[in-house]
């Protein structure tokens, strides 16, 4: 035994594709060394937020556990130990399921950080998904956060005759 073993995180938490997903979003929430309030909301809304009668959103006790797990095991782990640990355990719908939720993340506060587009290509290298096969949920992804689309009435999308299709 240690010196310091008596300091250790005593959380021993097997890594689950759903604890993987939760932790996936704390490290792009935290890519650019801050945690805006837009990102967190996103985060409390994809993993089930909820009212809790004063107003105020949190997440159920389920919901808060997972949370705890996942903030437990970004403080300790770099992102390069997660995405191998990780990435094992995760099917090509999950893999993809996260990359669409770490793509809308990083635009929830308006666009994407440097430091957030290179941790997102950290994650498609690490599950081994190219950025072509990718790009079609990302134009989907910049799309529905677009809302500029209803300020603008010059937006280059709203033009007469313009219709919005996937690359092919």
């Amino acid at each position: 035994m240690g010196l310091f073993d008596m300091f250790k995180s005593d959380s021993g938490e097997k890594m689950t594709p759903h604890l993987a997903f939760a932790t996936s979003l704390l490290y792009m929430m935290s890519a650019d060394g801050e945690m805006d309030n837009e990102e967190i909301g996103h985060l409390l809304s994809v993993l089930g937020g909820q009212d809790d009668g004063r107003g105020t959103i949190g997440v159920g006790a389920q919901n808060q556990a997972l949370l705890d797990s996942a903030l437990k095991y970004r403080r300790k782990n770099s992102v390069e130990t997660f995405l191998q640990e990780a990435t094992p355990l995760l099917t090509d719908a999950q893999k993809m399921c996260m990359l669409v939720n770490l793509i809308d993340s990083s635009l929830a506060d308006g666009q994407p950080e440097p430091e957030e587009q290179v941790l997102f290509g950290k994650f498609l290298t690490a599950f081994g998904i190219s950025e072509d096969r990718f790009r079609p949920f990302f134009e989907v992804i910049v799309l529905k956060n677009d809302r500029s689309v209803f300020t603008n009435d010059h937006h280059p999308k709203n033009q007469p005759g313009y219709q919005v299709k996937l690359p092919s």
